[in-house]
């Protein structure tokens, strides 16, 4: 399972991992899962804190996001001690997700989603100074749904959008 991230349908494959944006009130953190089939970001949570509950927040987002498939759908993720917890195992359990982590010293379980992290900064958060959490927090929001979900063309997508694979696949799976 490590490091295959190819999904032949929404919700089968997620990834996830968190980052840190500066801003002159402190550090935001930023939780994401992204969807491996559609490269689409499904959920996320920001906080100015790194407690389990932002792992969480991003994962139950994704969650009504997308199909989540009871006990098919695999979330990889790195060795971080919030998606270690009993508190996100629970998680994943209630919505009958499979972990799937990466072993110490091999980062290649989430590397997807550190990929997806410094697209963020590059073409988002590098190019602003973030006076509040607020701000960064909005611009970041802004990026996520309207550029890169929406916009943003992806060569493994055929330069398509993540919403455009999304929506193809629904419309061409509707009858099944």
């Amino acid at each position: 399972m490590a490091g295959d991230f190819g999904a032949d349908r929404p919700g089968v494959k997620l990834v996830g991992d968190i980052t840190y944006i500066r801003t002159a009130e402190g550090w935001l953190y930023l939780a994401t899962v992204l969807d491996c089939f559609s490269k689409k970001v499904a959920g996320y949570a920001m906080a100015d804190h790194l407690r389990t509950e932002l792992v969480v927040d991003a994962l139950r987002m994704a969650a009504g996001n997308v199909s989540i498939v009871a006990d098919v759908t695999v979330f990889h993720s790195d060795r971080g001690t919030q998606y270690l917890s009993a508190e996100f195992a629970a998680a994943t359990s209630e919505l009958k997700i499979i972990r799937s982590v990466g072993r110490t010293g091999i980062c290649y379980d989430n590397a997807w989603a550190e990929s997806f992290n410094g697209t963020l900064k590059n073409e988002c958060v590098y190019r602003t100074q973030y006076l509040t959490r607020q701000h960064a927090q909005q611009d970041i929001t802004r990026y996520i749904e309207l550029r890169y979900n929406q916009i943003r063309l992806h060569s493994a997508l055929g330069y398509r959008t993540p919403n455009e694979v999304e929506s193809d696949w629904a419309e061409q799976n509707q009858a099944a």
